[in-house]
């Protein structure tokens, strides 16, 4: 019955919404693994947003049909329901319909949001900035020691003035090896999800969990990918110490809305890592979470499309 097959749906809804967040955000082993740890956290958000709808649309539809999809099909071509339709159905179908409309308009009106205020800075900066001397970035006039990228078709890299003084040749092609990351793997794309979901949804501890979850492991993952490309005995160092410098200096201040910073996110953590890396995580470990995520995925799926418990 579609009925049992709703409170299947709300369960795994109400794990996904806190109690696998909660411990996803305290484990220690993502930041052994920043790139499995947010294939976990988007995962978690998918699966938490199907099973959701899904549960509020199988107990509304659970008079046309003893499965989603035939009970769905049964209420497209007009198919008279097999059981008495109560008010608690049209109030589940309501909430199911205002639900995925808040989640994916929330979702595209961000996407445009951010897109739009990218492209505003873009051009803004575009007027003041000048090559600078590393390749692809373009220098700031500007005292405090800031770095940062523009994600998006015509990606731009910006270094400021004073991040060009404070930092050695080293430290700063550790700071443009961290945007450039940032750029060629697309982390805005990881980021966009959470965003919606936290607007979507403040009064759930756990969206602004997520969000504030994945942001560090971005730029954790940032930092990995930037210590390959490094040359030197120390990387690690060098890349701490320019991120501690630009922290130092200005933080977050001068970092246009919709951007990726150097710090960004977790400083402090970031740095401790550097310095102290973890031990990487195993083989067997990492096939363990990603199966979890595609478990994550197929069950709320499977539970949809297939016939009904």
């Amino acid at each position: 019955m579609l009925p049992a097959t709703a409170a299947a749906l709300a369960v795994l809804a109400a794990l996904l919404a806190w109690p696998v967040p909660a411990l996803l955000a305290r484990a220690r082993w993502p930041r052994r693994d920043p790139l499995v740890a947010l294939v976990c956290w988007q995962a978690i958000g998918l699966a938490g947003g199907l099973s959701i709808i899904g549960a509020l649309l199988a107990h509304g539809l659970a008079p046309w049909g003893h499965s989603l999809p035939e009970a769905a099909w049964a209420v497209v071509t007009g198919h008279p329901a097999e059981a008495p339709v109560r008010g608690d159905h049209w109030v589940t179908l309501t909430l199911a319909a205002v639900l995925a409309t808040e989640l994916v308009g929330v979702l595209l009106l961000s996407g445009l949001r951010t897109a739009r205020t990218r492209r505003r800075h873009r051009a803004l900066l575009e007027l003041v900035v000048q090559p600078a001397g590393v390749p692809d970035a373009r220098l700031l006039e500007h005292p405090a020691p800031v770095a940062f990228c523009i994600p998006g078709a015509k990606p731009l890299l910006v270094l400021s003035s004073g991040m060009v003084a404070e930092l050695d040749d080293a430290e700063l092609a550790a700071v443009v090896a961290h945007e450039r990351a940032h750029l060629r793997e697309h982390h805005h794309l990881y980021l966009l999800p959470f965003v919606a979901w936290e607007a979507a949804l403040p009064v759930l501890s756990a969206a602004g969990r997520a969000h504030a979850a994945v942001r560090t492991l971005v730029e954790m993952r940032a930092d990995d990918v930037a210590l390959g490309s490094l040359p030197g005995s120390a990387p690690r160092r060098t890349l701490a110490q320019a991120i501690v410098v630009a922290a130092g200096g200005a933080g977050g201040a001068g970092v246009p809305s919709g951007a990726l910073a150097v710090t960004g996110s977790a400083v402090g953590a970031r740095v401790l890592r550097l310095l102290e890396p973890p031990s990487p995580l195993p083989a067997w470990a990492q096939v363990l979470a990603l199966l979890s995520a595609g478990l994550l995925l197929l069950v709320p799926t499977a539970l949809l499309l297939l016939p009904a418990l």
